[in-house]
């Protein structure tokens, strides 16, 4: 790897935003809220709620509004600039927030028809939804400052994933749900249903791991892959062969769901993650596609056979019809109420068949043409502006960051076509994580670039600063 040297011709404040790109310098903190928030999403049953609060009393949700408030309050006693840190993924959020809350009062006055206290409940709980990823993005965008921050953070996020993908390797051998015995050890929750741990399909059972759905939980492992590869590179704490193992857990948990949409997320995924790894690691990257997936055919008879089949049933499998059959019906109802739909979460079918597995077209519903301008916004904009810095970024771990964000915002967006993601609590909270790291990896290649462009220097000019291209302590090769 290249050799580049930076001097400081910013001032202080800026080269100080940098210094954790290098080795030992910088802050690995990151508020234990939000890492908690980060693991809590994948241990706490989102089916679980305080029955007072209804199907908002999860313990997810309530942490994330939780970080909002300590956000908002910090903003109020002069302690956090919300201008410091802009990112497109934030403005991604503003367009939806707009949109929602556009369809919100449409609703409310009775433009878009009546507002009968069912649907008024579920727009409550929409705007509440997108309130409390709001408090993720923007306390994950402000914590991840540097590399270091990312992976203090990141380790969280994947520890809770790991749990995740231990309850579907429990589920997938033994057919035992894990998540039952943890809802039984929670007094005062209630059971609100709404989760399917077990789904056949073909030969094999699909599993759901901690998720709602086998389909959302290999869309948010196809998501996370990208960064437990780049922490199973960079990270120096902990053993190498934890980081590869929980890597691997992802990799099978994807693969047991039995899911198109999870090898498509897989395959978009390291797509855009590969060409910014480092070059030992593509080549193994290469080396290893081939070897999991013969683990698996030896590993679980049947898995690799039901997949295909699955992979190739075409307009014979009758959750693709039933994807196709809804088109009409959708173009119907946008004809009526074009602007700003139905109103935000409303569309609620009683006919499982007309259930939306697209998150494009239930936004269109729902949300209408207003809202799915923010919608896709807010699915697009961090993946892509993060793909951007990536391929500005010179410094290898900040690179390899972006791409592992990059790639899983891509995911999440690419992913919602095949299935209505925002419906889906674990996704719609792990996604925020994503929207706040892709802001974090954008102000750490803008300050980058900063520090590249002459400038006037200060004063009195510090000596330059060792390599940056190591951004990590390093005490041990990262090669698999």
């Amino acid at each position: 790897m290249s050799s580049t040297r930076f001097r400081p011709a910013m001032r202080p404040s800026a080269f100080a935003g940098i210094d954790g790109l290098e080795p030992g310098k910088g802050t690995s903190h990151v508020p234990l809220l939000l890492k908690f928030a980060a693991f809590g999403i994948f241990f706490f049953p989102s089916n679980m709620v305080l029955k007072p609060l209804g199907a908002v009393g999860t313990l997810p949700l309530i942490i994330a509004l939780l970080l909002l408030a300590v956000w908002v309050c910090s903003v109020l006693f002069g302690l956090t600039n919300p201008l410091e840190n802009r990112h497109p993924g934030r403005m991604g959020f503003v367009l939806l927030w707009v949109g929602t809350c556009a369809s919100y009062a449409a609703m409310y006055s009775g433009y878009t028809g009546g507002s009968e206290s069912p649907a008024r409940a579920a727009a409550d709980r929409w705007l509440i939804l997108l309130l409390a990823s709001a408090g993720i993005i923007l306390v994950t965008a402000e914590a991840v400052r540097t590399l270091n921050a990312a992976i203090a953070l990141t380790r969280a996020l994947l520890a809770g994933a790991a749990f995740c993908c231990l309850v579907a390797v429990v589920q997938f051998f033994f057919r035992v749900d894990p998540m039952q015995w943890l809802q039984m050890a929670m007094p005062g929750f209630t059971n609100n249903g709404g989760n399917t741990a077990f789904q056949i399909r073909g030969a094999m059972m699909r599993v759901s791991g901690s998720t709602f759905h086998s389909i959302e939980l290999a869309v948010i492992c196809s998501m996370l892959l990208p960064l437990s590869i780049w922490r199973s590179l960079y990270d120096v704490k902990g053993r190498k062969w934890v980081h590869w193992t929980i890597t691997a857990l992802l990799v099978f948990a994807i693969a047991s769901t039995v899911s198109r949409s999870g090898i498509l997320g897989l395959l978009a995924g390291m797509a855009v993650f590969i060409p910014f790894l480092p070059r030992m690691a593509r080549r193994w990257a290469f080396i290893a596609a081939p070897a999991i997936v013969a683990a698996l055919f030896l590993g679980v008879p049947g898995l690799v056979g039901t997949l295909t089949a699955s992979l190739t049933a075409g307009d014979n499998d009758p959750s693709i019809t039933t994807r196709t059959n809804n088109y009409p019906r959708v173009a119907a109802m946008v004809e009526e109420r074009p602007f700003f739909g139905v109103g935000p979460g409303n569309y609620m079918p009683s006919n499982a068949i007309h259930i939306l597995d697209n998150q494009y077209l239930n936004a269109t519903v729902t949300i209408g043409l207003v809202g799915l301008v923010g919608l896709i916004a807010y699915l697009t904009l961090p993946g892509l502006s993060t793909l951007l810095a990536a391929r500005a970024s010179r410094i290898p771990a900040l690179r390899c960051l972006a791409g592992a964000v990059a790639a899983a915002g891509i995911v999440a967006a690419v992913c919602s076509f095949t299935f209505d993601s925002m419906s889906f609590p674990v996704f719609a909270l792990t996604y925020p994580f994503i929207v706040g790291l892709a802001g974090g990896a954008w102000n750490m290649v803008r300050r980058e670039i900063q520090l590249k462009e002459p400038g006037e220097a200060p004063h009195h000019e510090p000596p330059e600063r060792p390599s940056t291209t190591q951004p990590l302590p390093k005490e041990g090769s990262w090669t698999p």
